[in-house]
């Protein structure tokens, strides 16, 4: 009898608490949901640090009451992998300068930096806010 191959999710999403260690599960996840998928490695080292500075700002930055959690959210399509962070907090997030001295500050500007395409926008229902990110194949990578 012929087996049946199901296909790897093109989805995933998962609720962390708001905790330091979060960023490493977050992490966790995304390494789990890429290897299910072939041929999508070269997603896998951006894709980890994008989503560990934008869950890092959710941990730290978000004014939300006790006990909320982020949603992290993965899409795969093609060669694009989308990452949303959802938090409860309201406000968007702003680029900061920094200096080279700073020792923190710098995660949207990495994001800004090393995605395709980024942004925020209100979580349906009018609580809270998501950050998502595009990582894309680098042009070697799609030849």
């Amino acid at each position: 009898m012929p087996e049946t191959v199901s296909p790897a999710p093109t989805e995933h999403a998962c609720w962390l608490p708001r905790h330091r260690k979060s960023a490493g599960a977050a992490r966790q996840e995304l390494h789990h949901f890429l290897a299910r998928h072939q041929g999508v490695e070269y997603l896998l080292y951006t894709g980890e640090l994008l989503l560990s500075e934008l869950v890092a700002n959710a941990v730290q930055h978000a004014r939300t009451p006790q006990g909320r959690l982020i949603q992290i959210r993965f899409e795969l399509s093609e060669n694009l992998l989308r990452i949303e962070v959802h938090d409860a907090d309201s406000e968007k997030p702003a680029l900061r300068t920094t200096s080279t001295s700073d020792e923190s500050g710098r995660g949207l500007f990495l994001v800004k930096e090393l995605a395709a395409q980024w942004g925020c926008c209100p979580r349906a229902g009018g609580i809270g806010k998501f950050i998502w990110c595009h990582i894309s194949a680098p042009a070697e990578a799609a030849a």
